[in-house]
């Protein structure tokens, strides 16, 4: 009888050890619904069968298209702003770090068209790359919008100009969150030294600071990719439901990064293919690929919101009565 009862209250604690919350109440709707190890398993399952329904791969290959028209107007408006602080060499330390990152082939086409365009003053390229980076730069998350509205299943019905300006929004903020991370990352271990110094603080605070600043700079860019996840597309859903497929999209991406790297390096010639398309053709794979790791990460956090809403994800300006039918079909259904 006590075995027994203590069996009872072992599962009891397991069940209740195994379940992550994900989506509270909306608008006074109770659902209460919770995604167990059990439903994470099968929403892995159920991503990839949405990254062949949806046709990630071709849609990943349209958002590099985007990706390419924003990225030098982007690093043009940069070098005008940078430029404008008395530390002129920042921007060169900026392209520094990033060719750490990338691979070098498309590191070089990027020096080489940024050192050609930049010939003339940086005060005009501020006045006049402000509008190509606001127009570029909002035509590609205007194309992460469209492309996550595919990966929720949701249908977007919010005027143009409403897309447009949340498009605009979120290059700002995802702009201003990924240069934070690179500046984190370019100040160096020293800086905790002199940042100690000046605030007064103890020498643990310098000890520990290059773990710091790889901290602050992952969790930069996981709050860049999170907000796209969370503004972008047109579903009602709580932020932290955003973390998962942010995360798994930047271990993803900063994986294939790596692989990409080394098989540039050691393995690829795209010289010899492609002549001296052979910079860009690495960019576009570069591109193509991160495209793909955003969208992948999407479709996760898609299929975790379906779990938890019991397959039913409320959309923005949905009405509370058709949420409950269609949850009462599909607990019916099921």
């Amino acid at each position: 009888m006590v075995k027994d009862r203590g069996c009872l209250y072992a599962r009891a604690f397991l069940r209740a050890a195994t379940v992550i919350p994900v989506f509270s109440s909306a608008e006074g709707v109770n659902y209460g619904y919770l995604v167990q190890f059990s439903d994470v398993n099968r929403a892995l399952v159920l991503t990839y069968q949405d990254v062949v329904r949806h046709h990630t791969l071709q849609v990943a290959a349209a958002l590099s298209y985007y990706f390419v028209l924003s990225v030098f107007p982007g690093l043009i408006f940069l070098s005008a702003v940078l430029g404008l602080l008395r530390r002129t060499d920042m921007f060169n330390q900026v392209l520094a770090f990033m060719s750490r990152l990338l691979p070098p082939d498309m590191m070089r086409i990027v020096g080489s068209v940024l050192h050609d365009v930049l010939a003339s003053h940086h005060a005009t390229w501020l006045s006049f790359g402000m509008l190509g980076i606001i127009w570029s730069a909002s035509s590609a998350f205007v194309a992460i919008i469209e492309a996550l509205d595919i990966a929720y299943d949701a249908q977007d019905n919010r005027p143009y100009w409403k897309v447009r300006l949340l498009a605009v929004a979120l290059g700002a903020i995802c702009g201003g969150l990924l240069l934070a991370a690179l500046v984190v990352m370019i100040v160096g271990p020293r800086f905790g030294d002199w940042l100690a110094v000046q605030l007064g603080l103890s020498t643990v605070f310098a000890a520990i600071w290059p773990a710091v600043r790889w901290t602050i700079a992952i969790s930069f860019t996981v709050l860049a990719v999170e907000l796209i996840y969370f503004l972008a597309p047109n579903v009602k859903q709580r932020f932290g439901a955003s973390l998962p497929g942010a995360t798994f999209s930047v271990v993803v991406w900063n994986g294939l990064s790596s692989l990409l790297g080394i098989y540039f390096a050691h393995f690829a010639n795209f010289n010899r293919t492609y002549g001296t398309l052979g910079g860009f053709v690495a960019m576009m794979t570069w591109l193509y690929w991160t495209s793909f790791a955003l969208l992948v990460g999407a479709e996760l956090n898609a299929e975790l919101a379906k779990q938890s809403r019991k397959g039913h994800v409320r959309q923005r300006g949905e009405p509370v009565e058709e949420t409950r039918l269609a949850d009462r079909a599909f607990r019916h259904a099921a």
